[in-house]
């Protein structure tokens, strides 16, 4: 079997609460917990969920922009978690970060042909080579190589995730971490965006983490979703598995705020409505996490925390009680 380019165990990512005029710690959040997972070749891994779940401190501790509690991360055969400072250039080469604001992850000092060459200075590349590839590169992205004469300021916000796609794949990495590529883009530049990284991927063999809170995205981009909540994975398989049998009741509630383009469908169609807030990731609940919120949840989901098992959809699910295919949570909800 192909092995996976990226393997992620047991991740935790922690940052600590501070108070007082001394500033002492007293108690830490939970941005990301146990999260385990392997991305393989040419693949594009989803991971979804609402706002605060970790996606994006997820995306930033494989590449340790923000630094991991514990658990492993390798590229390769390179432990990213304990990497020292010559390992880590090394794995900067094999796994890069296109950011979620196109604007604030440019300089806006310099021009567009010093931002994509950087990666190459820093890595040593020939200043020739380096000119060469930037030019292929912003014409490789939809741009003119004379673009790179200008600055940042002078795109639009399309053309300047265009440019943070450049400069990410200036290395010629084999990962790319998509923080929300595509969220602060008007509908119509998304598409054009999508399609972009479409073709990259099959040009440049390159594997994907995509990080995202439109699902609808997540299902035409991805092979695979993962489903956080609170900092955990509840759920992860293969994408048709996600959207036709989701297992997880969370997964049932996500789904079930997609809106549908056909409004018969959309007036006749049950919507699940979660109750209460989402608890605060420094003192999460014990148990499932999800419990507070669970229409179906028992007992024991609230003493006992479920681990990730494979259910008859063919995913992973981390429940008790998992909706099994051809149930819809309003049904159970109703017994």
């Amino acid at each position: 079997m192909t092995a996976p380019v990226l393997q992620v165990r047991e991740l935790v990512t922690e940052f600590p609460i501070r108070a007082g005029v001394f500033r002492r710690e007293v108690g830490r959040v939970q941005a990301v917990s146990d999260v385990s997972f392997d991305l393989m070749p040419v693949e594009t891994l989803g991971v979804v969920g609402e706002s605060g779940c970790g996606k994006t401190t997820l995306g930033r501790s494989l590449l340790r922009l923000v630094e991991p509690t514990s658990g492993s991360v390798r590229v390769g055969d390179i432990e990213v978690t304990t990497a020292d400072r010559h390992a880590m250039k090394h794995v900067r080469s094999q796994l890069q970060m296109v950011f979620q604001d196109p604007y604030a992850s440019l300089n806006p000092r310099i021009p567009v042909r010093d931002i994509i060459a950087e990666p190459m200075r820093i890595h040593g590349v020939d200043k020739v080579e380096a000119a060469d590839r930037v030019a292929d590169l912003l014409t490789r992205v939809g741009l003119l190589p004379e673009h790179g004469n200008r600055y940042p300021h002078e795109f639009s916000g399309g053309q300047r995730q265009r440019i943070g796609i450049a400069r990410s794949l200036a290395l010629r990495p084999r990962i790319i971490i998509l923080d929300e590529p595509v969220s602060a883009l008007d509908v119509s530049i998304q598409a054009q965006v999508l399609n972009l990284l479409d073709e990259i991927q099959d040009e440049f063999e390159l594997s994907y983490v995509f990080i995202a809170h439109d699902l609808s995205v997540v299902r035409h981009t991805s092979d695979r979703v993962a489903v956080m909540y609170l900092g955990k994975v509840v759920e992860i398989g293969a994408r048709d598995s996600i959207y036709d049998t989701p297992a997880h009741p969370y997964t049932h509630s996500l789904l079930s705020a997609v809106p549908v383009a056909d409004p018969r469908r959309e007036r006749s169609r049950q919507r699940i409505i979660l109750e209460g807030d989402v608890p605060s990731p420094a003192s999460p609940p014990p148990g499932c996490r999800f419990h507070t919120r669970c229409p179906i949840a028992q007992d024991r989901c609230r003493s006992e925390v479920p681990e990730l098992h494979t259910v008859a959809g063919g995913q992973q699910v981390a429940c008790h009680f998992p909706v099994e295919p051809g149930q819809t949570l309003v049904e159970l909800t109703k017994r």
